[in-house]
């Protein structure tokens, strides 16, 4: 740990900054009890947060997944907190846990950017529209709505786990077998300098109507249930469009930052969003993120994939229960 902050002083400047101000705060503040929470289960709240969004961090950096896909579904499925509040905070985890996990392809300038201002349309419509649509659904259906979102969120996860299970999926340079007229009218070509063969890479994005399509669902799916979009982002460009691997990695960070952005606001303006709440898991996710993005090469990435989906499968099952009791008043005998 002491060998990993010597070569990268930015990490050990943010959490010298991040002790500070709590301290800063625990100082300065006078924190009183509540019928709700005590002073000191405040305290314990933030620290507990925070260590439980450095954890997640890690495990999304490594998983290959985005922050929010872990957060939303525990959070949901385990704790009785308010739908809307666990939803908003997902996205700021989803926000962060994309822009960490990518930044070390983005400072080797690997971003598209004009994919990535085509795809940031559709992603930032949808997201924005999946939250309103949230927030519709909890005015209107109340403990209802949040029962379906649960149960609908369980199913989400199982088809994640299956996508992990079947493995398959990413392409490091895929090759177009056609470009349709569309595409080709867009032009969206460009290249990059390909370390592992010492050459440039040329690549064109095809399918560019499809996968606009896509990631309007992506957003809205990423926006109505706090997800954000990391596990769809990359192979919908990857597989669709046949982006390179390594520019879809980098590009989705920057579209996963924008439509989560985008989907925050609504909860905003909502008053779903607590800064007090949201703000260890989001310094969780930057302290998290570096330090999983630096072990990943020298760890199992497969085992702690596995156990993912078993963390993937265990959530879903209890969230399907959850939901399944309060939408149909069936009792399922599941811790």
């Amino acid at each position: 740990m002491p060998l990993l902050i010597k070569r990268i002083p930015e990490l050990s400047l943010l959490i010298f900054g991040t002790v500070a101000v709590y301290i800063s705060i625990g100082l300065l503040s006078e924190l009183n009890d509540t019928n709700i929470l005590t002073a000191d289960g405040a305290w314990a709240l933030v620290v507990g947060s925070f260590l439980m969004s450095f954890v997640i961090a890690i495990v999304a950096v490594i998983g290959g997944v985005g922050g929010g896909v872990l957060f939303t579904p525990v959070m949901l499925g385990f704790t009785s907190m308010d739908s809307l509040l666990v939803r908003s905070t997902g996205l700021v985890v989803a926000m962060f846990s994309g822009l960490v996990s990518s930044g070390p392809f983005m400072r080797k300038g690997l971003a598209d950017i004009r994919i990535v201002f085509y795809c940031a349309i559709p992603i930032i419509i949808g997201a924005m529209m999946g939250a309103q649509v949230a927030i519709s659904m909890a005015d209107s259906m109340g403990e209802a709505g949040d029962a379906l979102v649960r149960l609908l969120l369980g199913f989400i996860l199982v088809f994640i786990a299956v996508m992990f299970i079947m493995g398959g999926s990413k392409n490091e340079y895929p090759k177009r077998k056609f470009i349709d007229k569309i595409s080709e009218k867009m032009n969206l070509t460009s290249a990059y300098y390909e370390e592992s063969l010492g050459k440039n890479i040329y690549y064109q994005a095809v399918r560019v109507l499809p996968g606009g399509l896509l990631f309007l669902v992506v957003g809205f799916t990423g926006g109505f249930f706090g997800l954000g979009g990391g596990w769809a982002v990359v192979p919908v460009l990857n597989l669709v469009m046949t982006v390179p691997l390594k520019v879809s990695a980098a590009s989705s960070g920057v579209l996963l930052a924008m439509g989560n952005a985008a989907a925050i606001w609504p909860y905003i303006m909502k008053g779903a969003l607590i800064a007090s709440f949201a703000a260890p898991w989001m310094l969780g996710q930057v302290v998290g993120g570096i330090i999983g993005a630096h072990v990943l090469s020298k760890i199992n990435a497969g085992f702690v994939r596995n156990i993912l989906i078993v963390l993937l499968l265990m959530t879903s099952v209890k969230l399907i229960s959850r939901g399944i009791e309060g939408y149909f008043g069936i009792d399922v005998p599941i811790l």
